[in-house]
């Protein structure tokens, strides 16, 4: 089961990957997100640890990364892992983004059907919230340039 959003953002993808790798600001513009960091660059095999803004902290992998067009983020407990994949492409007038998420292990089956019901109605709320940071924060970068 994968869930996945797209959205058109007006600014260039360099500002998308930006945005992605503040790993400790991934809370201004993911309203499901409370905290997140990482210890150490944004880069394959970078651990940390994500804490939704309901529910208890997880482990957190950076499994995938592309500069400037993906990365993907594992967290995982104890046999069930979430996955959560970010692309980014440059289309006219900026980008278009997207975020798909799926679950994998044993407990998938459990924990699943629950957690896809939560990213669905997140997601696009997601989505909206980080266009909305990125157009903004770039208009503010363009005034103070």
């Amino acid at each position: 089961m994968h869930i996945e959003e797209r959205i058109h953002i007006a600014v260039p993808p360099m500002v998308i990957d930006r945005i992605w790798s503040e790993v400790d600001q991934w809370h201004l513009w993911d309203p499901d997100t409370k905290q997140a960091r990482l210890n150490g660059p944004f880069t394959v095999g970078a651990r940390g640890r994500i804490t939704p803004s309901k529910g208890m902290g997880v482990p957190m992998v950076i499994t995938e990364r592309t500069e400037e067009r993906s990365f993907t983020v594992e967290a995982y407990i104890p046999l069930f892992r979430m996955h959560f994949e970010h692309k980014v492409l440059p289309i006219a007038g900026g980008s278009e983004v997207a975020h798909r998420v799926w679950f994998t292990g044993a407990l998938a089956f459990l924990f699943g059907p629950g957690l896809a019901k939560q990213v669905r109605e997140g997601l696009p709320r997601t989505m909206q919230s980080l266009k909305a940071y990125a157009e903004q924060g770039h208009r503010q970068l363009d005034k103070d340039a």
